[in-house]
């Protein structure tokens, strides 16, 4: 079997170029993926060593299914061919790529190498302590908005003090004092925020020759998936790993390029050939997963973007059921119409997990979630991270800080947890080191705890991580304090059992090994992750646009296509803000595989008063015979006339 088989001419067009720039313009659907693990075997039949091969892409999720994909190509293509082909290519996230590096080379930072990587919670926290530092009220300046605003930086490439110095806005220039007082308590701490993981190892990578060459010799051939979606710093990294060689391929589609407003720059995909000179550009436009009728659709939707390369995505599916459209009163007329439709759909023998409901904004998820418990629609809502429930994050906290007691912000959080009746005060003596002022009552609780954590280091050091988490479970008083807490405190302990099991995937890794791993996932992890975790659970996935990116699903339900709600209404440069929403409504189209319900309610209450809408100008691009509209019936609720 050759692996060229069943690749369209573009597609192997895209493998069979191994050498130099390479940018694969990659409509929705079109295989990019296959592209890139084919390309990856390609390599490796030619005689690449697969771990000189880098491909990098943006979520967990999507880096473990290409992991897989290139795992099972490599057994069924190479088997025994080479020597040395049981090694395997480096198959990450950029950030986790981040991570890897920097704990390889901690020394530079002075950091340890277990340090500690900070979720938004724990950043902000800090930054409240940094505006105090800095001598700002965190009730005059929202901590949130301060790091935001230095975060947007990091991505940007720019270091504190150029920030600090070009600051014009008295906002910024706040937050490039405050910036510099959160650089040292991260410091203090041994700890990174997620947007170190990428500045920091750019400041590496330039400021460490011999560092990067390690790079350049270690990945001869990188790969990066949804380029659109690289911001400053990964442009940067990327190019400096691959240097002057430039063994580079990326995939991207500017039209699904919807994370301007969290970093991602447009311009890196757009200008790719002035980056690249000698760049090889390559359009992949034939879509495998979606009818004729979605893709005209999309098409419609995104030929109306001037910022963009021209490409016209087509199909040789069938041309499928037309686009179904929905206009409804009220808000919650429209929840209604769409769990009792998606429960209509289910009993014609749809599984749930098949159905996916998608919201321009989070608000919209409250009246869709109560339609579909008055309906008993079995539902799963993406936006709860598992790790960041409060019972997960303590047991990881008590992880954390028995491998970094630098990590104040994790000693605030489990001192007492449960209660071991130390008070605040004692708490502020503790974290400022004045141990030996405390009565000596109150000091014995305090060394109880620092010996129940240096248990809990040491016995982490000799036991694999899943049995690690049961000792921290069981040993803290955690367990049996959520046993006598009624039906949530069972909740929560079931919640604490399933990170057990999900410990048991590293059994195979060193023990201190194992626990960097599974740190790095619950910091690293998305929305999507925990789809994959509940895989079993055969319910309507209800999500942002946003958080489908990437996924896919037979039937899609596209709600609130209202001006002002999507497109949705934003401060800015209008004509910008307007391309990104109509990449993200094709982004919402291109989910779907077999059908479309759109709807809009002509009525909608937001922030406490009701507003009066017209329906989404977006509705009128779509060309009339591909939509139908479907008109209010008897439902099990009140029936509706509209009077147009």
């Amino acid at each position: 079997m050759n692996h060229l088989e069943g690749l369209n001419d573009a597609q192997k067009n895209a493998v069979l170029t191994t050498a130099g720039p390479l940018l694969v313009l990659a409509g929705a659907g079109s295989g990019k993926t296959r592209v890139i693990t084919h390309r990856i075997i390609n390599l490796i039949l030619e005689g690449t060593s697969p771990e000189k091969i880098l491909a990098v892409t943006f979520t967990n999720k999507a880096a473990k299914e290409m992991r897989e994909r290139v795992t099972h190509l490599l057994h069924t293509f190479t088997g025994t061919m080479r020597a040395g082909i049981d090694s395997s290519p480096t198959v990450t996230t950029f950030h986790a790529l981040g991570v890897r590096m920097l704990r390889e080379d901690h020394e530079v930072f002075g950091l340890r190498k277990q340090f500690t990587i900070y979720d938004r919670s724990d950043s902000t926290s800090a930054i409240k302590k940094a505006l105090t530092r800095a001598g700002f009220d965190p009730k005059q300046f929202e901590p949130r908005k301060m790091l935001s605003i230095i975060s947007r930086a990091k991505g940007d490439a720019v270091p504190q003090s150029e920030f600090a110095g070009d600051a014009k806005t008295y906002p910024d220039r706040v937050a490039g004092d405050v910036w510099k007082h959160y650089e040292d308590i991260l410091r203090e701490e041994h700890a990174l925020d997620f947007d170190d993981l990428l500045a920091k190892t750019l400041s590496m990578l330039k400021s460490h020759p011999s560092i990067l060459e390690k790079y350049r010799m270690r990945y001869t051939h990188v790969h990066i998936d949804e380029y659109q979606d690289t911001n400053r710093v990964q442009y940067e990294i990327a190019r400096l790993i691959v240097g002057d060689k430039a063994n580079l391929c990326v995939v991207g589609d500017v039209d699904q390029n919807i994370y301007s407003w969290r970093g991602a720059d447009i311009k890196n995909i757009l200008q790719f050939e002035r980056h690249f000179p000698e760049a090889k550009i390559i359009m992949l436009e034939e879509n495998y997963r979606s009818t004729q009728t979605i893709i005209e659709a999309s098409n419609d939707i995104i030929e109306k973007n001037f910022n963009r390369p021209p490409k016209k995505v087509f199909t040789n599916n069938h041309v499928g059921e037309k686009i179904l459209l929905y206009a409804a009163m009220g808000g919650q007329e429209e929840a209604e119409y769409v769990a009792l439709t998606a429960k209509d759909l289910v009993k014609n023998d749809v599984s749930p997990s098949e159905i996916a409901v998608l919201f321009r904004t989070n608000f919209q998820s409250r009246a869709l979630e109560e339609a579909f418990i008055n309906y008993d629609v079995p539902y799963q809502m993406l936006g709860t991270k598992f790790f960041e429930r409060k019972e997960i994050k303590n047991i990881l906290s008590f992880l954390r800080y028995a491998l970094n007691p630098s990590s104040t912000n994790d000693l605030v959080r489990i001192i007492n947890t449960p209660p071991r009746g130390i008070g605040k005060v004692t708490l502020l003596k503790v974290v400022e080191g004045r141990t030996a002022e405390l009565p000596a009552k109150t000091r014995e609780k305090v060394d109880s705890f620092n010996r129940l954590v240096e248990e809990i280091a040491t016995f982490a050091g000799e036991h694999p991580v899943h049995e690690t988490l049961t000792f921290i479970m069981r040993h803290t008083g955690i367990e049996e304090g959520y046993k006598h807490d009624g039906e949530e405190g069972l909740e929560r302990l079931e919640n604490i059992r399933e990170l057990v099991s999900l410990g048991t995937k590293y059994h195979e890794e060193e023990p201190l090994v194992a626990i960097e791993h599974l740190l790095e996932d619950a910091a690293l992890g998305s929305d999507q992750d925990e789809l994959k975790e509940k895989e079993e659970f055969d319910a309507v996935r209800l999500m942002t646009i946003h958080s489908a990116k990437g996924l896919e699903f037979p039937y899609v339900f596209i709600t609130g296509l209202e001006e002002g709600l999507f497109p949705h209404e934003r401060l800015g440069d209008e004509r910008i803000d307007n391309e990104e929403e109509r990449r993200l409504f094709y982004v919402a189209l291109t989910r779907a595989k077999k059908k479309i319900f759109l709807s809009y309610a002509h009525i909608r209450t937001i922030f406490g008063s009701q507003r009066i809408n017209s329906p989404s100008s977006f509705l009128s691009d779509i060309r009339s015979d591909l939509i139908e509209s479907e008109n209010p019936t008897e439902s099990g609720y009140e029936r509706t006339v509209y009077l147009d």
